[in-house]
């Protein structure tokens, strides 16, 4: 299967044809990668100063705007500066939420925003741990954020005017977590209430995030699997726009500098097909319910 969905649009509000709009959902509950390459987040001459890592507080990789509190973290920037990159953040935030609505109507109204990132620094050769190294192929799961089994949907922007951002895309996620999953250490008893109230975790670990934790971390590790497993290279050209559930869909960030991201929560029981889901997948294999 062609890992790739790809859409011939241009606007990020629609209306699309209903041809379009009626495949896009069905296209990333299975897995695949929704590919936009003539979908640009246009910046003016002016934020076009912002395509440098020099914006960085020197403590994080990305700047973010958190949609529920309206605020700019990562950057160093302040006045005149710190409003505009607040603005462009906020404006591709509102693109983002526009095109997913029209995309995927199935979803309108159940999806919950998280944050917005943009990513300024050059991704191959930045040091890092291994846990953190997103050059290693991982779905996400989040430490500090137990998300329960809501799914986690993803839109980015390469707004590099002239490199590709380039990615790995690993094998579906039952494989994976049926290669990880029996590696999964159990949760010990009374963890998830002890880490919620050191304030470690912003809310209670779910046996489902403890999995998705284990499967994450296990992906990581295991450097065998990273270069022998299933995969394939994609290179997001200068202005595409793609999209997927990075729960679900393996994925390596290889290299490249300048990249939008919006991040988004979707109920499991607004999904077109549930079953689908990494929390109806895990439950299945371990027998069990997991939140």
């Amino acid at each position: 299967m062609d890992i790739l969905e790809t859409l011939a649009i241009e606007s990020w509000e629609g209306p699309f044809e209903a041809v379009i709009a009626g495949r896009t959902a069905a296209a990333l509950e299975t897995g695949r990668v929704l590919f936009a390459p003539a979908l640009h987040f246009e910046l003016s001459p002016s934020e076009r100063r912002f395509l440098s890592p020099e914006w960085l507080d020197g403590k994080s990789k990305n700047v973010s705007f958190r949609p529920a509190k309206g605020s700019l973290e990562g950057t160093h920037a302040t006045g005149a500066d710190r409003e505009e990159l607040l603005a462009t953040l906020r404006r591709y935030h509102t693109r983002c939420a526009a095109l997913l609505n029209a995309l995927c109507p199935e979803y309108r109204e159940r999806l919950t925003p998280g944050f917005t990132s943009f990513r300024p620094a050059e991704i191959a050769g930045r040091a890092s741990s291994w846990r953190k190294d997103d050059t290693r192929l991982h779905v996400d799961a989040f430490p500090s954020r137990p998300l329960q089994g809501l799914r986690i949907l993803r839109v980015f922007t390469n707004v590099n005017p002239s490199e590709p951002r380039q990615w790995r895309v690993g094998e579906p996620f039952e494989n994976i977590a049926k290669t990880f999953l029996p590696r999964v250490r159990p949760q010990i008893a009374g963890s998830a209430w002890l880490l919620y109230r050191l304030h470690i975790a912003k809310g209670l670990r779910t046996p489902y995030d403890h999995m998705m934790l284990g499967i994450h971390d296990g992906m990581k590790a295991d450097t065998r699997y990273q270069s022998e497993s299933p995969q394939t290279a994609l290179a997001i050209p200068p202005g595409a726009t793609w999209a997927c559930f990075t729960d679900s869909v393996s994925h390596a960030a290889m290299a490249g500098q300048f990249c939008f991201e919006q991040t988004f929560y979707l109920p499991v029981d607004a999904m077109q097909e549930a079953s689908r889901s990494p929390l109806r997948v895990l439950e299945r294999l371990t027998r069990r319910s997991l939140t």
